[in-house]
């Protein structure tokens, strides 16, 4: 006899995602407003209430299809992640001491139908894979300007062992 495995529960029936979840990170909802125009999406609004620091610094990043940047943390800054094209999985891990969450692991994905804006925790080693078969982009607005001479930026090979996870390409079922 044939058997197979049984799925796990990926969402609540209201649609809520169902995962791990650090402590600290904030993921707001982005809706797409579609017209015979075309379509728009708010990427910030100050009364969503989900950011105490103010825009200071801002910037677009694009990733190739099945590339990974990342593993990154900051000491000083958080980092306010809104997806604009593509297909991304975004992967966090915990390296917070005292953290109630420290060493949780938390994936989010996020496409063109289903935007977010990703507060990412100072100290919270974070990486974003393109899972898609184009150009993906997002915009960062993090909660410190960019110091080019002391960068607040801090790597960890992917390689490494470090992380408890591995980006793999999968073959879906």
């Amino acid at each position: 006899m044939i058997t197979g495995e049984k799925d796990p529960q990926l969402a609540t029936p209201e649609g809520k995602v169902v995962g791990p979840v650090i402590e600290g990170v904030i993921i707001r909802p982005a809706n797409t407003i579609v017209d015979e125009r075309g379509e728009m999406f708010e990427l910030y609004d100050p009364g969503w209430g989900v950011m105490e620091a103010p825009l200071v610094y801002a910037y677009h990043v694009l990733i190739r299809p099945g590339k990974v940047k990342g593993w990154v943390y900051h000491n000083l800054q958080d980092d306010r992640l809104a997806l604009v094209s593509g297909v991304v999985k975004i992967v966090l891990y915990d390296i917070r001491d005292g953290s109630p969450t420290q060493g949780v692991v938390q994936e989010i994905n996020l496409s063109e139908r289903n935007r977010a804006l990703i507060t990412i925790p100072r100290r919270v080693v974070h990486a974003v894979q393109n899972i898609g078969t184009c150009d993906a982009t997002f915009i960062n607005l993090p909660t410190r300007p960019y110091d080019h001479v002391n960068p607040d930026k801090y790597r960890i090979d992917m390689t490494s062992g470090k992380i408890p996870y591995v980006f793999d390409r999968g073959l879906g079922w």
